[in-house]
């Protein structure tokens, strides 16, 4: 039934040519599928829908539009929310982490009382405050340059969960603390990095446009966020 609703309202994309499509695949019943084909680029609509979750992911770790389309546009993956959620998590316990390892106080009785402080939920505020201007920052950059991609309620929120959904790079911060080394913060930069480079990937995707536009947005959404940092900074917070 969900199938056939989102095939009625041409939820469907092709993942070569980003047109709309009314099927992903025609059942011949028996269990005989046949992908079915775009009518513009005259190639299988979604190749991925044959393919192994494994292989869907490692595609989309290295930021295939194709599977990014996919993930996107012809399925119903609805977890960004909660992805969004845990990775700020896991950034709010690496900057507790690091807050922590700063001090100087080794009294057990002082770090018993560290650990029920409330800086863990600070820094979860302050990581969700600095997310928040970072996506606000590339709304802005997107409206002002292109209004009409972003006409719709539900444009921008294919375009959000195009963006919670690529910081899925962010849980790599946890295993960068477990297995602590002394190229740690090369790493982290290294994750970040990633990180910028599929929000990048999903703008493109979700928007159908040229790579520049979408890396002018994120570098306006760096600055609003770093704006934010320094305001904390100057309030005295530990960020």
């Amino acid at each position: 039934v969900l199938s056939r609703a989102m095939a009625a309202l041409g939820a469907y994309r092709c993942i070569e040519c980003n047109r709309e499509a009314a099927e992903l695949y025609r059942d011949y019943q028996r269990g005989v599928l046949r992908i079915s084909i775009c009518k513009s680029c005259q190639k299988p609509v979604d190749k991925y829908i044959e393919y192994d979750p494994v292989i869907i992911l490692i595609n989309a770790v290295l930021c295939k539009a194709q599977a990014y389309r996919h993930i996107l546009f012809n399925t119903k993956i609805n977890i960004h929310g909660k992805l969004c959620i845990f990775c700020l998590l896991c950034e709010a316990y690496l900057r507790w982490l690091q807050l922590q390892d700063s001090s100087q106080n080794i009294d057990p009785d002082d770090l018993i009382r560290y650990a029920k402080e409330w800086d863990f939920y600070r820094m979860f505020g302050i990581a969700s405050l600095e997310q928040t201007s970072f996506l606000l920052g590339i709304f802005i950059t997107l409206w002002w340059m292109r209004p009409e991609m972003l006409k719709t309620k539900s444009d921008f929120i294919l375009l959000l969960k195009a963006l919670l959904l690529s910081g899925y790079g962010k849980l790599l911060l946890i295993p960068a603390v477990i297995w602590e080394h002394d190229y740690t913060p090369l790493c982290l930069a290294f994750i970040k990095v990633f990180v910028l480079i599929s929000n990048s990937q999903a703008i493109r995707v979700t928007l159908n446009l040229n790579p520049m536009l979408p890396w002018l947005a994120i570098i306006f959404g760096l600055i609003l966020e770093n704006g934010m940092v320094c305001l904390f900074q100057k309030m005295g917070w530990d960020v």
